[in-house]
């Protein structure tokens, strides 16, 4: 009889009694709440079958007939006085022995009771081997069975000193093979993915976690129609993002976009989700790279600073309406309102014929939301941090919509925290990773604040705000809008200033280098005015219809720009250009040579030590560096040499550059010393710079040595400008040209160059690597092309030494072809073969 196997599998311990009634616990993670879909079996659950039908005795009564289920119920809560006794029993039941009704009845039994608290999972726990039977059990194929089976492993699962235990069950494996099943039932996946949850609460459980499939699964039920399985699927992911070593997998897996919708497309009922999707992309944005992923979905970090923060901002209600970047809308209405409503709703007042772009709307709605969550008091509410930001000194970020989060970064910049102000611009500095994000920083106002904040005596501040609009200066349209704003007099102010920490003047030197490009300036002189009838502005700047412009600011502020850059300031550049890094020489050479345009005479920069300034430019340590060891023959094939070797190429030609504008000045002209700077720079030419930045150079050097009346028989210059820098240029453009015209226009030039017989010429075009291109040039060419690419490998044919490179890029076979198709080139390709004996 069953009732005699009872002795032998009671458990050792005793058990009590009243954990068998459902207790669920205040934290998620802990115990699940029964689904609606966890209930019993069509007949009664064994537990209460077998207590049903037992009298007080322990005996069997068979006088007791069916009871309808309210009996049933209340008869077997009298009888949970007993019920611990048979735990054992339903976990022999959950053997293979027993047909499937009686282990989905003892399985759902044991998930109902583990529901109970730490001890009642502990009673289950104490005999060996269940956890494995648990397991099997999730290859049911009853749905009922699958989910009280992933339910009672969640439920051991959310206990820690099990949760090792469930991994080595296999239950990882089972629960990867069930959710790959495309029937599955919701319930079960819920259940399943909440073991996967408490899993991966353990750090090591975590990494075996994202190395399985379990991570592409998780990511596919985001898109799951039932909220709960989005909900658990979004918990196991938020608790993978907690190791770093899953990040690289996460991301790999594309579970960025999939997060970040849920914060893009806020839903009323994914709150939770929400918050979940939150957590694990703050654990993302920590690295740099995966940081601007992040941005390109659609969100923006803002630091959380407390909501005691905010109240000492003050909208500005009563001034004249205006657009958060400062533009003004012209008032259409004349009659005064009497209780200020004109100025209050002044969008509902807006000409319908007024032309506002998109960028101004949006940075319009993102300041009302903002300005409402602060006279409300409900900003930063329900803006939750991971879970691995708790202690007070980390920093902690919140993640918003672009919208929201660009205009609450502007907003605390007009706070009074000065430790809030910070961690906005440096927000700012991090957040302009492209021009859709610098031009919404702009119209929300973020280039006033950042001007005033230059102004700041708080060091920390003053670069914080350099750094930011260093990012934001990297669009031409915002760089002519701080001009305009007035932001190149603090700039020059703080150069002019030495004592002004050296990262504050690299960053205001480098902001001042955008907005000072002589390229630019070059550009405006060209397409300010009117072209076609039509208002051409550089940089793409158009105005906005029905608002006022802003071309009378800007002709000021130019005015006020040109009157900052005198001699001290020129001389506080020429300083960086002696002692400097390549970098800020560059940006220093690039600034004086916008001085040297916008003012002719060129007195600033001629009266200051300028020659010992671009001496030092060109006299770059590294370019000395011997190959006599092996070490240093090492280090030039290194990825920091190639680094470096980048940065004083830039510096060398802009300096280059500054010499060709500053040899127009007569003055200038009668007090340099030409045959050091011409020395300088033949060195600089026969260098391993790059190619691009021998341009300058060699321009320079002609011109020096054409001002100087320098001996060219001795010294052949124009022979060292066209090995090192012509050559060079156009074998690199057949090489790399997408263009066959351009192509071929580069191999006519070189075929000029050497039919003049330029000294070294052939040679050079052989060690460039020439010969393949050309090769391909005579085959693929138009006629033009073709005989010049004939001629000049006849020319490098003429020496024999020549002959191995030509047979090697497959000249012979193409020559053939040419011959034999007896093209208008046939009889200069037959002087070919046999110039080189075949």
């Amino acid at each position: 009889m069953l009732a005699s196997t009872i002795p032998i599998l009671t458990p050792t311990s005793n058990l009590n009694p009243s954990h068998f009634v459902p207790s669920i616990t205040s934290t998620r993670v802990t115990f699940p709440q029964s689904s609606s879909s966890s209930k019993p079996h069509s007949n009664p659950p064994l537990f209460v079958r077998f207590c049903r039908s037992t009298s007080s005795n322990g005996s069997p009564d068979p006088a007791v007939g069916p009871a309808s289920p309210e009996i049933d119920e209340v008869e077997s809560e009298s009888s949970s006085d007993f019920g611990d006794s048979y735990v054992a029993l339903f976990v022999r039941m959950l053997g293979l022995d027993h047909d499937s009704l009686d282990r989905e009845q003892a399985i759902t039994t044991l998930w109902q009771y583990s529901l109970g608290g730490k001890k009642c999972v502990d009673d289950i726990m104490q005999f060996p081997g269940c956890i494995n039977l648990v397991v099997n059990l999730l290859r049911s194929e009853s749905s009922s069975s699958c989910e009280a089976a992933a339910g009672l492993l969640r439920s051991i699962s959310s206990i820690d000193v099990y949760r090792n235990s469930v991994a080595d069950s296999g239950a990882i494996e089972e629960i990867n093979g069930l959710l790959t099943q495309s029937s599955l039932g919701p319930e079960v996946k819920v259940q399943s993915l909440n073991t996967l949850w408490n899993l991966s609460v353990d750090e090591k459980l975590r990494v075996k976690l994202a190395k399985s499939d379990i991570l592409l699964l998780a990511i596919k039920y985001l898109d799951d129609e039932d909220i709960k399985v989005k909900e658990a699927a979004v918990s196991v992911l938020e608790n993978l993002a907690l190791s770093r070593v899953n990040h690289d997998v996460m991301v790999e897996a594309g579970v960025i976009p999939k997060l970040a919708k849920f914060l893009t497309f806020y839903s009323k009922g994914y709150k939770v989700i929400t918050k979940e999707a939150r957590n694990a992309l703050l654990e993302l944005v920590k690295d740099d790279y995966y940081r601007i992923l992040v941005i390109e979905e659609g969100l923006v970090p803002v630091p959380l600073i407390g909501a005691a923060a905010y109240k000492s901002y003050t909208p500005r209600l009563y001034e004249s309406p205006a657009f958060p970047d400062g533009t003004e809308i012209e008032k259409t209405y004349t009659k005064p309102s009497r209780y200020g409503a004109a100025e209050v709703l002044v969008g509902l007042n807006v000409d319908n014929n007024a032309i506002i772009d998109e960028a101004k709307a949006n940075a319009v709605i993102g300041q009302s939301q903002q300005q409402f969550l602060v006279r409300t008091g409900a900003i930063e509410m329900g803006e939750t941090t991971s879970h691995s930001e708790h202690s007070d000194d980390q920093p902690r970020h919140t993640l918003l919509h672009w919208i929201d989060g660009v205009a609450r970064l502007v907003l605390i910049l007009e706070l009074e925290d000065k430790s809030a102000v910070l961690r906005a611009a440096e927000s700012i500095a991090s957040v302009c990773i492209n021009e859709h994000m610098r031009i919404a920083f702009k119209e929300a106002g973020a280039v006033n604040q950042l001007i005033r904040l230059l102004s700041s005596n708080d060091d920390a501040i003053q670069l914080a705000a350099t750094q930011a609009l260093e990012a934001l200066s990297a669009s031409n349209m915002v760089c002519r809008f701080i001009e305009a704003k007035g932001g190149v007099d603090p700039l020059v102010s703080i150069l002019k200033c030495s004592d002004i920490g050296g990262a504050i003047v690299e960053k205001s030197l480098n902001v001042l280098a955008q907005i000072l490009d002589p390229n630019k300036e070059m550009q405006l002189k060209f397409y300010d005015g009117s072209v076609n009838g039509s208002e051409m502005e550089f940089g793409g700047a158009k105005n906005d219809g029905g608002l006022s412009s802003t071309d009378s600011e800007q002709a000021i502020s130019k005015t006020n720009t040109r009157n900052n850059l005198d001699s001290i300031f020129t001389a506080r550049l020429v300083e960086i250009l002696k002692s400097s890094s390549p970098s800020l020489q560059e940006k220093a050479a690039s600034v004086l040579e916008f001085v040297a345009l916008t003012d002719p005479t060129l007195a600033p920069i001629i009266s200051v030590d300028i020659e010992n300034g671009l001496s030092s430019t060109f006299q770059q340590n590294f370019l000395k560096v011997s190959a006599d060891t092996e070490s240093d023959a090492e280090d030039q094939f290194s990825a920091a040499y190639a680094i470096k070797l980048e940065e004083a190429g830039l510096a060398i030609s802009a300096a280059s550059r500054l010499l060709t504008r500053l040899l127009d000045s007569q003055q200038f002209h009668n007090k340099i010393n030409f045959s050091s700077f011409i020395d300088t720079l033949r060195k600089i030419l026969k260098s391993n710079i790059p190619l691009r930045s021998k341009d300058w150079v060699a321009a320079c050097l002609v011109k020096l040595s054409s001002l100087s009346g320098y001996d060219t028989s001795s010294n052949p210059i124009n022979v060292e400008v066209t090995l090192y820098e012509t050559i060079p240029r156009l074998v690199e453009q057949i090489k790399t040209s997408s263009s066959l015209e351009a192509q071929e226009n580069a191999v006519v030039e070189l075929n000029r160059i050497v039919s003049e017989g330029v000294v070294d010429s052939t040679g050079a075009i052989i060690s460039l690597g020439a010969v393949n291109p050309l090769v391909k040039l005579i085959e693929e060419g138009s006629e033009i092309g073709v005989e010049a690419s004939l001629t000049i490998l006849y020319n490098l044919s003429m020496d024999i030494e020549n002959h191995a490179v030509l047979v090697a890029a497959g000249a012979v076979p193409s020559l053939k072809r040419i011959v034999l198709s007896e093209k208008p080139q046939w009889q200069r390709a037959l002087h070919l073969l046999r110039s080189l004996q075949i």
